[in-house]
């Protein structure tokens, strides 16, 4: 069975967007984009909010052969996976190997992970916090950046508690720490 997999960046006080909705005060270095290219390269499929799909489909057309390399890699690597995005306004997708879907249906997602023969993401505060709530997640890759920006939008749900279990840490130059969590949603629950 595929895993299902949270990756975000986030200020240190848990945050992926500040109060203006902002996110460019997380861009990673070349580093941290090399690690982040290495986690996604063999995941096939990624599902996304309507926001985070907006901010995404810049890859679509981003160079591939541009410097730094990394981003190239990392648009070639996001052009090749399949990619559903949760929308009730997106009429139509604006990148290759994308469908739209009116709601989040867990079961869709369970079935999904049964039938899947590799890993897939799942990103956007809003969706990730549904997936954890619904006990999909499996994997938690959390890059905390070195800032605290005070408010915004949750890294993670409120009223859901999980158990999760530290799998490996790694400290960038640029003051980046990943943290990489095994998620026992089976035990979650909301509180």
């Amino acid at each position: 069975m595929a895993k299902l997999i949270y990756s975000v960046i986030s200020s240190l006080d848990g945050y992926f967007e500040d109060a203006d909705g902002r996110i460019d005060w997380g861009a990673p270095d070349e580093g941290v984009s090399a690690f982040v290219n290495d986690l996604v390269r063999p995941i096939r499929t990624h599902l996304y909010g309507r926001r985070m799909y907006e901010t995404m489909v810049f890859w679509e057309t981003a160079p591939t052969d541009g410097e730094p390399a990394v981003f190239g890699d990392f648009a070639g690597i996001w052009r090749a996976a399949e990619k559903i995005v949760y929308s009730r306004t997106v009429q139509s997708p604006s990148s290759a190997r994308t469908r739209i879907e009116r709601e989040f249906d867990p079961d869709a997602v369970r079935r999904l992970k049964l039938s899947s023969t590799t890993d897939i993401s799942v990103a956007g505060g809003h969706l990730a916090g549904q997936a954890i709530g619904a006990g999909l997640v499996d994997e938690c890759h959390l890059f905390l950046c070195p800032i605290v920006l005070g408010g915004g939008k949750r890294v993670l749900p409120d009223h859901v508690r999980a158990q999760l279990e530290l799998l490996d840490t790694r400290r960038f130059e640029s003051g980046f720490v990943h943290l990489h969590y095994r998620a026992s949603m089976a035990d979650s629950a909301h509180l």
